[in-house]
């Protein structure tokens, strides 16, 4: 079936799935429609509507756009279908109902940023950092009832250095995402053909999965969604998982400590929170509790619960985001904090 046949419709809202739809539009590929989340409200007082990226490019290049609130809504089920789609292509979207997934005739496949059926969930690039994956990757697989379940379709993976941060991660494997989209929409269209019954699709689909093992239900590591909380660094746990955290976290939405004085009638009426952006592992050791800021030639250290980790880019609560050398030449008093978790 050649790609020019196959009509697809396009699910995905941020950044990370405009590059799959830039690759099918660029490819020539019968992209029908696409669907994304409403416009967000965006301000001080929320007066400005910010539209998804995807739809930012959607419109840019002519395509027709789908916004629903709800996706059992039945105006939108119905211009949905109007589009009469082969085949749904899904990019860091939302949850399907079943009426919106089984909708195409070739079923709808979801591109997910993980060796799946490891990090399953919302967060699945800053967790495998976190982790201390030396890879990940994106996989292919058809939707089916439950969260980032179904028959893989492909993986391909993704080496992940020991001093990347996650916006590394993201930018690989939102190029990546874009080659695996092109490249699953290959083999079902090499294998499909229009007048092909529900059987024939359903044994052809059985074929294309086969290879890459039994449908996705075991759970091994979960990734959930990141909340602030989630951020707060523990300076008992060892210096390599803090180091991990840091990166798996950077540039956002950034690991944070609080500032306690070692003072309390020196303590500060609000309370100071430091963001830390990138540190350096080290093999010095101090007897000290961790959380404790060590000032040495110039560069700010924290004590763990074994190593100290180099402080190298940070921001305070209302300044701006710098390196260690202009935090000194600012905060001098330093050592007389302690990182603390609340």
């Amino acid at each position: 079936m050649d790609k020019k046949d196959m009509r697809i419709v396009f699910m995905g809202t941020p950044e990370f799935a405009v590059e799959s739809l830039k690759a099918l539009v660029e490819g020539g590929y019968n992209v029908v429609g696409v669907v994304t989340q409403p416009d967000k409200p965006v301000g001080r007082h929320q007066e400005t509507l910010q539209p998804p990226a995807v739809k930012v490019y959607a419109e840019s290049v002519g395509l027709p756009v789908l916004q629903p609130v709800k996706m059992k809504d039945t105006k939108f089920l119905k211009q949905l279908r109007a589009l009469k789609a082969d085949l749904q292509v899904v990019v860091a979207f939302r949850v399907l109902p079943e009426e919106v997934w089984s909708m195409p005739r070739f079923g709808t496949f979801n591109i997910h940023a993980a060796s799946l059926p490891k990090y399953r969930g919302a967060a699945p690039i800053n967790w495998a950092v976190i982790n201390g994956e030396d890879k990940t990757a994106v996989t292919s697989f058809f939707l089916d009832k439950d969260i980032d379940t179904g028959r893989v379709i492909k993986r391909k993976y993704f080496p992940i250095p020991d001093n990347a941060n996650v916006e590394y991660v993201y930018d690989g494997l939102m190029r990546l995402g874009s080659v695996l989209t092109r490249e699953t929409i290959g083999i079902l269209s090499k294998n499909l053909k229009k007048d092909f019954n529900k059987k024939q699709i359903l044994s052809v689909k059985n074929d294309i999965t086969r290879a890459q093992g039994k449908q996705i239900k075991k759970r091994e590591r979960y990734a959930p969604k990141i909340f602030k909380e989630t951020c707060e660094i523990d300076w008992h746990q060892e210096a390599s998982a803090i180091y991990n955290f840091v990166r798996g976290l950077s540039p956002y939405p950034g690991a944070w400590s609080k500032m306690v004085s070692l003072d309390d009638a020196a303590a500060p009426t609000t309370k100071m929170v430091l963001k830390i952006f990138e540190v350096a592992k080290t093999e010095k050791a101090v007897i000290a509790e961790p959380g404790t800021f060590i000032v040495e030639n110039k560069k700010v250290y924290v004590n763990t619960n074994d190593f100290l980790l180099e402080l190298k880019e940070l921001q305070l609560s209302g300044k701006k985001r710098m390196d260690s050398r202009s935090f000194l030449n600012g905060f001098k008093q330093v050592e007389e904090y302690r990182l603390e978790k609340e």
